[in-house]
Protein backbone atom coordinates (compact mmCIF):
# COMPACT_ATOMS: atom_id res chain seq x y z
CA UNK A 1 0.00 0.00 0.00
CA UNK A 2 1.34 3.42 -0.97
CA UNK A 3 1.49 6.31 1.49
CA UNK A 4 -0.53 9.20 0.04
CA UNK A 5 -0.90 11.44 3.10
CA UNK A 6 1.57 12.29 5.88
CA UNK A 7 0.21 14.13 8.92
CA UNK A 8 2.20 15.79 11.70
CA UNK A 9 0.07 16.13 14.83
CA UNK A 10 0.16 19.50 16.55
CA UNK A 11 -1.48 22.20 18.59
CA UNK A 12 -1.94 25.47 16.66
CA UNK A 13 -0.18 28.80 17.15
CA UNK A 14 3.25 30.13 18.10
CA UNK A 15 2.67 29.28 21.78
CA UNK A 16 2.88 25.55 21.06
CA UNK A 17 5.28 25.49 18.09
CA UNK A 18 8.35 24.46 20.10
CA UNK A 19 6.59 22.09 22.51
CA UNK A 20 7.09 18.33 22.73
CA UNK A 21 3.50 17.69 21.64
CA UNK A 22 4.31 19.28 18.26
CA UNK A 23 7.24 17.09 17.22
CA UNK A 24 5.05 15.42 14.57
CA UNK A 25 4.64 18.83 12.96
CA UNK A 26 8.42 19.40 13.15
CA UNK A 27 8.90 16.25 11.09
CA UNK A 28 6.32 17.23 8.42
CA UNK A 29 7.76 20.74 8.13
CA UNK A 30 11.25 19.30 7.62
CA UNK A 31 9.89 16.87 5.04
CA UNK A 32 8.35 19.85 3.19
CA UNK A 33 11.57 21.89 3.42
CA UNK A 34 13.77 19.06 2.15
CA UNK A 35 11.46 18.65 -0.83
CA UNK A 36 11.46 22.44 -1.38
CA UNK A 37 7.77 22.77 -0.61
CA UNK A 38 5.89 25.39 1.36
CA UNK A 39 2.95 24.50 3.62
CA UNK A 40 -0.03 26.80 3.06
CA UNK A 41 -3.14 27.14 5.19
CA UNK A 42 -6.18 25.37 3.73
CA UNK A 43 -9.26 26.13 5.81
CA UNK A 44 -11.32 23.51 3.98
CA UNK A 45 -9.28 20.77 5.67
CA UNK A 46 -8.43 22.65 8.89
CA UNK A 47 -4.68 22.66 8.42
CA UNK A 48 -1.52 23.65 6.61
CA UNK A 49 -1.08 21.52 3.52
CA UNK A 50 1.47 20.82 0.83
CA UNK A 51 2.66 18.00 -1.39
CA UNK A 52 5.76 16.58 -3.01
CA UNK A 53 6.72 13.95 -5.58
CA UNK A 54 9.08 11.06 -4.98
CA UNK A 55 9.66 9.43 -8.34
CA UNK A 56 6.15 8.65 -9.56
CA UNK A 57 4.65 8.86 -6.04
CA UNK A 58 2.58 11.94 -5.12
CA UNK A 59 2.38 12.56 -1.37
CA UNK A 60 0.23 15.13 0.44
CA UNK A 61 1.27 16.76 3.73
CA UNK A 62 -0.90 18.06 6.56
CA UNK A 63 -0.30 19.89 9.84
CA UNK A 64 -3.70 20.43 11.49
CA UNK A 65 -4.68 23.88 12.79
CA UNK A 66 -7.13 22.33 15.25
CA UNK A 67 -6.07 21.53 18.81
CA UNK A 68 -4.59 18.08 19.39
CA UNK A 69 -7.78 16.47 20.70
CA UNK A 70 -9.55 17.68 17.52
CA UNK A 71 -6.81 16.78 14.97
CA UNK A 72 -9.00 13.97 13.63
CA UNK A 73 -11.32 16.50 12.05
CA UNK A 74 -8.49 17.73 9.80
CA UNK A 75 -7.29 14.21 8.94
CA UNK A 76 -10.82 13.01 8.09
CA UNK A 77 -11.51 16.13 5.98
CA UNK A 78 -8.31 15.66 3.97
CA UNK A 79 -8.80 11.90 3.56
CA UNK A 80 -12.42 12.34 2.45
CA UNK A 81 -11.71 15.18 0.01
CA UNK A 82 -8.82 13.38 -1.71
CA UNK A 83 -10.26 9.83 -1.40
CA UNK A 84 -7.36 8.58 0.73
CA UNK A 85 -7.86 5.32 2.65
CA UNK A 86 -6.67 5.06 6.30
CA UNK A 87 -4.01 2.50 5.32
CA UNK A 88 -2.53 5.12 2.93
CA UNK A 89 -1.95 7.55 5.82
CA UNK A 90 1.15 8.05 8.00
CA UNK A 91 0.55 9.91 11.29
CA UNK A 92 3.66 11.38 12.96
CA UNK A 93 3.33 12.11 16.68
CA UNK A 94 5.15 12.48 19.99
CA UNK A 95 5.65 9.29 22.00
CA UNK A 96 6.11 9.29 25.78
CA UNK A 97 7.21 5.65 25.89
CA UNK A 98 10.26 6.22 23.66
CA UNK A 99 13.32 8.22 24.73
CA UNK A 100 14.40 11.37 22.87
CA UNK A 101 16.72 10.43 20.00
CA UNK A 102 14.65 7.45 18.91
CA UNK A 103 11.70 6.93 16.59
CA UNK A 104 9.62 3.91 15.66
CA UNK A 105 7.50 3.19 12.61
CA UNK A 106 4.52 0.88 13.02
CA UNK A 107 1.28 -0.13 11.37
CA UNK A 108 -1.98 -0.47 13.30
CA UNK A 109 -2.34 -0.33 17.06
CA UNK A 110 -4.28 1.50 19.75
CA UNK A 111 -4.12 5.21 20.56
CA UNK A 112 -2.05 4.44 23.68
CA UNK A 113 -3.63 7.37 25.51
CA UNK A 114 -2.55 9.92 22.88
CA UNK A 115 -5.45 12.37 22.43
CA UNK A 116 -4.53 13.16 18.82
CA UNK A 117 -4.52 9.49 17.82
CA UNK A 118 -7.70 8.91 19.82
CA UNK A 119 -9.53 11.61 17.85
CA UNK A 120 -8.19 10.36 14.49
CA UNK A 121 -9.36 6.81 15.21
CA UNK A 122 -12.78 8.18 16.18
CA UNK A 123 -12.99 10.52 13.17
CA UNK A 124 -11.96 7.92 10.57
CA UNK A 125 -14.29 5.30 12.10
CA UNK A 126 -14.50 1.49 11.73
CA UNK A 127 -11.25 0.77 13.62
CA UNK A 128 -8.99 2.30 10.96
CA UNK A 129 -5.51 0.93 10.35
CA UNK A 130 -2.88 3.52 9.51
CA UNK A 131 0.88 3.93 9.82
CA UNK A 132 2.35 5.79 12.78
CA UNK A 133 5.74 7.43 13.15
CA UNK A 134 6.31 7.55 16.91
CA UNK A 135 8.92 10.20 17.73
CA UNK A 136 10.33 9.76 21.23
CA UNK A 137 10.06 12.60 23.74
CA UNK A 138 10.56 10.55 26.93
CA UNK A 139 8.37 10.50 30.05
CA UNK A 140 8.44 12.89 33.03
CA UNK A 141 8.28 9.89 35.39
CA UNK A 142 4.98 10.89 36.95
CA UNK A 143 1.67 10.52 35.09
CA UNK A 144 0.37 13.65 36.83
CA UNK A 145 3.10 15.68 35.11
CA UNK A 146 2.42 14.40 31.58
CA UNK A 147 0.15 17.28 30.46
CA UNK A 148 2.59 20.02 31.49
CA UNK A 149 5.51 17.95 30.13
CA UNK A 150 4.13 17.56 26.59
CA UNK A 151 3.16 21.24 26.50
CA UNK A 152 6.65 22.36 27.50
CA UNK A 153 9.71 22.99 25.33
CA UNK A 154 12.40 20.27 25.48
CA UNK A 155 15.86 21.14 26.79
CA UNK A 156 18.56 21.98 24.24
CA UNK A 157 20.04 18.47 24.63
CA UNK A 158 16.62 16.85 24.14
CA UNK A 159 15.93 19.05 21.11
CA UNK A 160 19.16 17.85 19.50
CA UNK A 161 18.25 14.21 20.17
CA UNK A 162 14.72 14.67 18.83
CA UNK A 163 16.10 16.45 15.76
CA UNK A 164 18.47 13.52 15.09
CA UNK A 165 15.50 11.14 15.21
CA UNK A 166 13.55 13.38 12.84
CA UNK A 167 16.50 13.56 10.43
CA UNK A 168 16.69 9.77 10.26
CA UNK A 169 12.89 9.52 9.99
CA UNK A 170 12.90 11.87 7.00
CA UNK A 171 15.57 9.73 5.31
CA UNK A 172 13.51 6.59 5.93
CA UNK A 173 10.32 8.21 4.62
CA UNK A 174 11.59 7.96 1.04
CA UNK A 175 12.17 4.22 1.57
CA UNK A 176 8.64 3.86 2.96
CA UNK A 177 7.12 5.66 -0.01
CA UNK A 178 9.27 4.31 -2.84
CA UNK A 179 10.01 0.80 -1.58
CA UNK A 180 8.19 -0.76 1.36
CA UNK A 181 7.34 -0.41 5.05
CA UNK A 182 9.40 -3.40 6.25
CA UNK A 183 12.61 -2.00 4.72
CA UNK A 184 11.84 1.50 6.10
CA UNK A 185 11.21 0.08 9.59
CA UNK A 186 14.44 -1.95 9.49
CA UNK A 187 16.45 1.10 8.41
CA UNK A 188 14.92 3.39 11.04
CA UNK A 189 15.06 0.90 13.89
CA UNK A 190 18.63 -0.18 13.08
CA UNK A 191 19.99 3.36 12.84
CA UNK A 192 18.07 4.46 15.93
CA UNK A 193 18.34 1.34 18.08
CA UNK A 194 16.90 1.69 21.57
CA UNK A 195 19.50 1.37 24.30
Amino acid sequence: MTIKLIVGLANPGDKYMTTRHNVGAWYVKQLANENRQYLKENRNVFGYTGHFNLGEKYVRLLVPTKFMNDNGKAVAAMATFYHIAPEEILIAHDELNISPGYARLKYKGSHGGHNGLKDIIHSLGNNPNFYRLRIGIGHPGDKNKVVSFVLDTPSVTEQELIQNAINESVRCTSILIQEDAVKAMHQLHTHLSIS
